[in-house]
Order: C-alpha cells, then sequence, then structure tokens
C-alpha cells in the first residue's frame, strides 16, 4: 500500500488551512502521535464535528497514532473561540454520559486496535480533577503572560464586544494548553490539529511547552466550512443535523448530504468521503453530465450516511426517497417504519381527519376540498380531478365519484394526497 503524505492529503481535499514551520517535516519523519479536543457540551458530534473527524482518519490512515480528546473538564468551563457569549456550564454527571456517547461514535470512524498507531481517546477531566487551582496558577500560569493571553483574536472580540469575558472563559486557553503540554508530556503528542478559529489555543499549548519544559510542538488548522449560500453548515430549519439517530434520523441525515448544491457538494465530497481524486474527478464529469441525476450528492450522501449509521439504514434511506419520488405503491409506504414514514413527510402540510368519516366512506371531492384544504374549492379539486392530477397514496384517482374509505389507510392511519407532481398532503385519521 503507498504511504499516504498526510499534509498533502489535506491539501488536495481542502481541508488544510495553516501549519506551524516544521510541522510537514515533523510528520514525514515517521509515525506521529496527534490530538484534536472534542467540546463534549451534548451526547452526539453533530456534522459540524466531522472535519476534525475525518482529520483525525487521514492522520492515522497515514500511518500516525491519532488521539480524540474529550474535555471533561474543558467542558465545565466553556471556549470562548468564535462565540458572542458566554455557554451554560455542564455538571460532571452530565458531561460523563456526554463522553462515553462520543467515545462509542468515534469507534464508527477510528481503528482502536490497529497495533502501534491505534486511535486512542482520553478525558482531560483525568488530570484537572486532582489540579488544585493554586498548583495551577504556580505551574503554568507564571509560564504564559496577560499580554500574551490578550492578543489573542478570540480574547480581543469578546472584551470589545457588550458583554465582556468571565475570568472563566479567560483561563480557557490556559486550560486548554496545558492539555497539549500534559499530552506532550505523558503521550509523546508533538501534534494538535483543529479548526481555524483554535489557532490561538493551540499555539498557547506549543507555547507553553517551549517555555516550561524547552520542549517543541506543532500546530496544524482545518478550514472553517461555510456554505455557498451563506447559511451556516450543518444547520437546517429544525436545527442541527446530529449523528446520533434519536436526535437525527439516518433518512434525514441522508437528505441532509442529498440537498446540498452542486457548489458545496464539489467540496464536500472531499472533505467528508475518502474516496480517491481520480474517482471524485471521473464523479464530476458524469455529475456534469447530468446534472439533474445528481451523481455527486449521491455519491456523497450514500458515503457518509453508511459511515455514520451502517449499510442497512443507508438502504433504509434510498429506499425511503425513492418510494416518494418514484413509482411506488401503497405497500411500499406500509412497509416502512413509522418514524422513517413521518419524517419523508417531514414539513408536509399535514390534516387531522376523524377516522368515523372514513370508516363511513367519503366522497373524494368532498375529503380533498371540505374535510381537508388540499384544495380551495371543489370546482378546484374537480378541475384537478379531471386533469389527472390527483393521487391517493400514490395511486391516480380518475373518477369524480370515488369514494375514500378506511381499507385504504395506511397502516391504518394515513393516507397520502398527491397534487400533481411535487405537492404532497399527509392525512391523518384517527
Amino acid at each position: 500500500m503507498t504511504k499516504i503524505n498526510f499534509a498533502e492529503e489535506m491539501r488536495w481535499r481542502g481541508m488544510l488551512h495553516d501549519m506551524m514551520p516544521g510541522t510537514e517535516e515533523e510528520l514525514n519523519k515517521g509515525m506521529a502521535h496527534g490530538y484534536i479536543g472534542f467540546d463534549p457540551t451534548a451526547d452526539s458530534l453533530h456534522v459540524g464535528h466531522l472535519m476534525q473527524v475525518m482529520t483525525l482518519i487521514h492522520f492515522q490512515r497515514a500511518g500516525h497514532k491519532p488521539f480524540a480528546l474529550v474535555g471533561g473538564a474543558t467542558g465545565m468551563v466553556g471556549d470562548p473561540s468564535g462565540k458572542n457569549a458566554e455557554r451554560n456550564l455542564l455538571n460532571e454527571e452530565v458531561l460523563r454520559h456526554n463522553v462515553d456517547c462520543i467515545h462509542t461514535q468515534l469507534e464508527k470512524f477510528l481503528d482502536f486496535n490497529a497495533g502501534a498507531n491505534s486511535a486512542e481517546m482520553v478525558n482531560n477531566y483525568d488530570w484537572f480533577k486532582s489540579f488544585s487551582f493554586l498548583d495551577f496558577i504556580r505551574d503554568v500560569g507564571k509560564h504564559i503572560t496577560v499580554n500574551y493571553m490578550m492578543a489573542k483574536d478570540s480574547v480581543k472580540k469578546r472584551l470589545e464586544g457588550e458583554t465582556g469575558m468571565s475570568f472563566t472563559e479567560f483561563s480557557y486557553q490556559l486550560v486548554q494548553g496545558y492539555d497539549f503540554y500534559y499530552l506532550w508530556k505523558h503521550h509523546g503528542i508533538k501534534i494538535q490539529m483543529g479548526g481555524s478559529d483554535q489557532w490561538g489555543n493551540i499555539v498557547t499549548g506549543t507555547e507553553l511547552i517551549r517555555r516550561k519544559d524547552s520542549g517543541v510542538a506543532f500546530a496544524l488548522t482545518t478550514n472553517l466550512i461555510k456554505k455557498s449560500d451563506g447559511t451556516k453548515f450543518g444547520k437546517t430549519e429544525s436545527g442541527a443535523v446530529w449523528l446520533d439517530p434519536k436526535k437525527t434520523s439516518p433518512y434525514k441525515f441522508y437528505q441532509f448530504w442529498l440537498n446540498a448544491s452542486d457548489e458545496d457538494t464539489k467540496n464536500w465530497i472531499r472533505i467528508f468521503t475518502l474516496k480517491a481524486k481520480d474517482e471524485i474527478e471521473l464523479l464530476e464529469v458524469e455529475h456534469a453530465q447530468a446534472p439533474h441525476l445528481r451523481t455527486l450528492q449521491k455519491a456523497l450522501a450514500s458515503d457518509i450516511t453508511a459511515r455514520v449509521h451502517g449499510q442497512a439504514e443507508l438502504d433504509k434511506a434510498i429506499e425511503a426517497s425513492n418510494i416518494l419520488f418514484g413509482n411506488a405503491t401503497a405497500d411500499a409506504f406500509a412497509a416502512l417504519d413509522e418514524e422513517t414514514f413521518l419524517d419523508i413527510f417531514d414539513g408536509v402540510p399535514q390534516f387531522q381527519l376523524s377516522k368515523t368519516i372514513l370508516e363511513q366512506g367519503i366522497a373524494v371531492i368532498d375529503l380533498l376540498a371540505e374535510q381537508t384544504q388540499v384544495f380551495p374549492s371543489k370546482g378546484e379539486a374537480r378541475k384537478m380531478l379531471q386533469g389527472g392530477g390527483v393521487s391517493i397514496n400514490k395511486n391516480k384517482v380518475d373518477d369524480m365519484n370515488a369514494v375514500i374509505d378506511a381499507s385504504m389507510l395506511i397502516n391504518n392511519k394515513y393516507l397520502i394526497a398527491q397534487k400533481g407532481k411535487k405537492n404532497y398532503y399527509l392525512i391523518i385519521a384517527g
């Protein structure tokens, strides 16, 4: 197997933002130990963390040893980088639960049983829990000046803002700097990686290592991801896109990537998949020949959904997507679990209807224009029916006098009304 050059891999994928001088030379010497910190403010990672997860994957694939630091201690403080206001602090029990959940998720991406370069996870609570405040300011604080800390952009922006900055947050870069020092000293870690907004915190660590023990350490940062339309990456109308299927279903997760713009997908397929450069370029050619087939989006969505949720959940997500936009039958909808079924129709207009009405049977025009507001009037419903533009449960209705009854309910509860090709309505009988 050809040895992967980590820095080069990060460059062509558009992930690399900056490196301290000497970092690439250090990486080329042999197996390097490097880490990235993850803030355990929730019990799941979200897609905003995936850039850093992918960085660790590439680091390990290049023959280096990746460490994931989960900040059980720093989570109690809160990183001010990129924040306009101080975050809520979490208690020890919640943080411990969050740390355990994140570890489980990272096991899907990193190999924790790969011999010499096995991934490891560390928790800074382990070395901070018995570190007294007086010991910290004596052994760590004396090495970094206030002038040095004040010069950091993350500090300056907050001090110039209306809310200011608490001493708790001001101390964060010292705490993170000590993490790097501790890992350098006890785990031989010479490289810390992170988003470009972490540069100040990372170099505080390299400076502490230099001043405290005359040691040498390095920094590497990745680009922050921005969407081409200016909206925040990883956010949807319903909130963040999580890796935990209980927070974001595999279907919604798949749809997030599938709905990406062409411009974003060209960047994201390099960042969030392990596909080789020539394979991606072939996909780009194929996509350019028939953009409406969304070849790039499907390749991206399939790759990352399988990695996060497994092949079986990916297959279900693709099937659900095809059901909605293909020539599916009511039986195909009935075969879906209720969560996926409802996810498909998330955001679609929904109407409640008494099941008694359906048990008695109701004329299709009355159903669509009186009992629900699929059509604003019977006249419009009649006109669309005559034009062949109405379907119930994906079956075209061309009989003006058709009667809809309870036997047609999907899973004894749902009717899917369709007006034209793209307008769906969910009728829920209860």
